[in-house]
């Protein structure tokens, strides 16, 4: 049987780029507006900044045993069928948060954030196998800027609806759930299904445990994790408050959006529209470098974020961070694409999601803990968390500078031998 052709590596990218678009957009302005919100169903102002850590662990708490799955049963089943459920998924998450009466509504919607995710290290690994290996870096660094993106526009439009409109969070959310119903039927209808050259076989959870096995016992994959936890523990830390700290700068209430469509939004679509540019100089220089230097620059924008006395000052900071964040989640994406053998690739991308998600559970809850020692500490915890990420970054560029061949690549994947099954 000839193979089928593979889809254009630019239509597939643009696609997912807009799905990973449309679901930065609605979960930033869960960050952004979900302060407002709280305020709204009841709960008092006091109560708000320990809440909001507390809801930002809740974000991945859920999903935490599916990390291994999405991955298995993308390339064991189908690669589409993974993406679109993430779509829905998202609708009716914003869904419920547009229609909560009750802070504990609001929990409920925040658990069904773990089921939402898992569909971007499938997305890495479709893109991996269509594009050409010259353009890679371009390609990771376009879809990486993707999501800070939606993260920009997210808090735009939900200000303009609030301070411009006069509308209630609950519709920004409304609108939200919307959008994501539209990706998923234009995903239904336009996207190709790109079918890993190696599909395993054998039972879901075999698979899985065969995934992790892999991540365990491979040590550039482990380095990467560890490095790229932390760095997200330190992001996860500040990302709880930085709304918190728009509104003490600034003197305004929740009840309002004030500058936060200024501060999370503005800036980071002008850090993020920089970010390919750390993927064409890592096509010429290597990902190590421009990673180690990527996570030095966020943990400076990070201590320079308490200091700002204006909101512009947190804008410009904040941007900063942003294009610096959005390279290294390009570099570590990278590195995985290129060094990780072809059959266990797409598992390997979404667990991901494993340093992602204790991060994100860990980060909330350390600020939540510094948070009663002053708002600004917060920040400047977090900036220490990225020094150290820093430090582990040199040291995992040092020991794997050389990278590794193809044949101790295949050597570490747990599905050698797996029979491939014809398309």
């Amino acid at each position: 049987m000839n193979p089928r052709p593979a889809p254009d590596w630019h239509s597939l990218l643009a696609l997912y780029w807009v799905t990973s678009f449309i679901e930065g957009l609605g979960v930033a302005q869960i960050y952004a507006f979900l302060p407002n919100r709280l305020t709204e169903v009841g709960l008092s102002a006091s109560d708000v900044g320990h809440f909001v850590g507390v809801l930002g662990a809740l974000f991945f708490l859920s999903g935490l045993p599916f990390i291994p799955l999405w991955g298995v049963w993308a390339d064991k089943y189908s690669r589409k069928a993974v993406i679109i459920r993430s779509a829905l998924v998202e609708a009716v998450v914003f869904g419920v948060v547009a229609a909560s009466q009750a802070p504990w509504q609001l929990v409920v919607a925040m658990l069904l954030v773990g089921f939402q995710l898992g569909n971007s290290g499938v997305m890495m690994a479709a893109i991996r196998d269509v594009t050409p290996t010259h353009r890679l870096g371009l390609a990771m660094g376009f879809f990486a800027a993707s999501s800070p993106l939606g993260f920009g526009a997210g808090p735009v439009l939900g200000a303009f609806m609030i301070d411009g409109l006069h509308l209630t969070s609950a519709a920004v959310f409304a609108v939200a759930a919307a959008l994501s119903i539209g990706v998923a039927l234009l995903l239904a209808v336009a996207s190709s299904e790109v079918r890993p050259a190696i599909v395993p076989t054998g039972s879901t959870l075999s698979l899985a445990s065969a995934a992790v096995r892999g991540v365990l016992s491979d040590p550039i994959v482990r380095w990467l994790f560890l490095v790229y936890g932390v760095v997200f523990v330190g992001r996860q830390m500040s990302a709880q408050y930085l709304v918190l700290l728009v509104h003490d700068v600034e003197h305004t209430s929740l009840v309002v959006a004030g500058s936060v469509g200024l501060v999370l939004g503005v800036a980071p679509l002008v850090g993020a529209a920089c970010s390919p540019v750390g993927g064409w100089v890592a096509d010429r220089i290597g990902f190590r470098p421009v990673m180690v230097a990527s996570i030095a620059g966020i943990s400076i924008a990070f201590a320079a974020l308490p200091l700002a006395a204006s909101v512009a000052l947190l804008a410009v900071a904040y941007g900063v961070a942003i294009a610096f964040q959005t390279v290294v989640g390009a570099m570590v994406s990278g590195l995985l694409a290129t060094e990780v053998p072809g059959e266990r690739r797409s598992a390997t991308l979404n667990l991901i999601y494993l340093p992602l998600y204790l991060g994100g559970i860990t980060g909330p809850a350390i600020g939540a803990a510094v948070f009663t020692e002053g708002l600004r500490t917060v920040f400047y915890v977090a900036a220490g968390v990225l020094v150290l990420a820093t430090l582990l970054a040199l040291a995992f560029a040092w020991r794997t500078g050389g990278g590794r061949s193809n044949a101790a690549a295949t050597a570490a994947s747990p599905y050698v031998g797996v029979v491939r099954r014809p398309d």
